[in-house]
């Protein structure tokens, strides 16, 4: 199988001066490079523009550095080497909040809106809403909250259990996925059904205890909404559903119940059209088939 990202000769020449360059920094420092070039085509209008420049730089400096110091085997090295895609993923999401309102300025949901309503007959948003029951609510809250620690907890088994090969493809899987849906988010901005669709809907959302409370903690970690096509809960729950099968059949058969139970909440909880998550299940899919040459991984036994 032809390594895609692993193989490239810079890459030989760079492990040649003493860095362990995995394919996962390739992705990430690319990522970083590319949306570097879109702030500066479109510098005078993105707020705070030179100090994102600054960012990325210095992102990418210290993948380099933590690629030099991995032959030292320093234990916090060591665990900063292998889990710093957490915190840039993350940040290049905050990221998007900046990027979208400033470079795209629109919305499709008004198109989103229209295609479920030509997929179903009705608009399934609206339609739900005879089912909404506080605690069903407070249950698929806390189900839709629970995404990242799902996603993280096959990484963190993984980790234990010492299968560093295993791990690495893994975080590179999930970090194409997100990176992939923070570049479909700024392609096509939607803030989804909650808000487009709110004058529609016939009543709020009501829960028990917790619902509240965590759609708020939701609202402040995601800032501005324009994060709904493709689904990335859909997407990554999915990518994670595979590696869980890596572990065990019993605790892939749990991630496809969980997976289950989030899809119905993403549509429930009114903060994505059914076309949303379609285009996350294709683009896992995706993901799915194209990951392991990218990696330069043999899929036998996956």
């Amino acid at each position: 199988m032809p390594q895609v990202l692993a193989g490239r000769g810079w890459v030989a020449k760079a492990r040649a001066v003493g860095l362990c360059w995995l394919p996962t920094d390739t992705l990430i420092a690319a990522y970083l490079i590319g949306i570097a070039g879109l702030i500066l085509l479109y510098r005078p209008q993105i707020p705070g523009a030179g100090m994102l420049l600054a960012l990325h730089a210095a992102g990418i400096g210290l993948m380099l550095v933590l690629a030099g110091a991995d032959r030292l085997r320093d234990p916090v090295l060591w665990v900063l080497r292998h889990w710093y895609p957490l915190p840039y993923v993350a940040a290049c999401y905050r990221e998007m909040a900046i990027l979208i309102p400033a470079v795209r300025r629109l919305s499709y949901d008004a198109v989103l809106a229209r295609l479920d309503e030509w997929l179903w007959g009705v608009n399934p948003v609206l339609w739900i809403g005879s089912l909404h029951r506080p605690w069903l609510t407070e249950l698929l809250q806390i189900v839709y909250v629970l995404f990242f620690a799902v996603v993280l907890l096959v990484a963190g088994v993984l980790w234990r259990r010492g299968r560093l090969d295993e791990f690495r493809f893994y975080a590179f899987v999930i970090s194409l996925g997100f990176l992939v849906t923070y570049l479909g988010y700024l392609l096509v901005p939607v803030r989804g059904p909650r808000f487009f669709l709110e004058s529609l809907h016939t009543a709020p959302l009501q829960g028990l205890w917790l619902f509240s409370p965590l759609r708020e903690v939701i609202d402040r970690l995601e800032s501005v909404h324009y994060d709904c096509f493709p689904s990335g809960h859909v997407a990554l729950t999915l990518l994670a559903c595979w590696g869980a099968r890596w572990i065990s059949p019993a605790l892939a058969r749990l991630y496809w119940i969980y997976a289950a139970c989030m899809v119905f909440s993403t549509v429930y909880l009114r903060y994505h059209y059914t076309v949303d998550l379609v285009a996350g299940a294709l683009l896992a899919l995706a993901i799915r088939a194209g990951a392991p040459r990218l990696y330069g991984r043999s899929r036998e036994g996956d």
